[in-house]
């Protein structure tokens, strides 16, 4: 990852397009923003999200739907209030339902 600066930016906008009421994978993130094997790398730039009123980070889950234990802005609690909100349907066990939700890109 030569410019931290520029990879940021490109998994930024791909965050900032993740609809209302959908959710994407750190993976999938990673895939739109030009490497697939940048998940760590999302995780760390929405941690360090400069604007999550923009970029919804809370938007953005595992590959199994669980949500952030350590998700910057609230904690996991507010994270799925956020979803929640916005209609984001959850299974049993707390995971998002990925089936119902999964954002592909647009």
């Amino acid at each position: 990852m030569k410019n931290a600066s520029n990879t940021f930016d490109r998994i930024y906008k791909v965050v900032a397009r993740i609809p209302e009421g959908k959710v994407c994978t750190y993976g999938h993130v990673a895939l739109l923003a030009g490497n697939r094997r940048w998940s760590r790398v999302v995780g760390f730039a929405l941690h360090v999200n400069p604007d999550p009123e923009t970029i919804p980070c809370h938007r953005v889950v595992n590959r199994f739907g669980e949500l952030s234990r350590a998700f910057a802005f609230g904690g996991e609690n507010r994270q799925k209030e956020l979803l929640d909100a916005e209609g984001v349907p959850f299974l049993p066990d707390g995971r998002v339902d990925l089936r119902a939700c999964m954002w592909w890109g647009d």
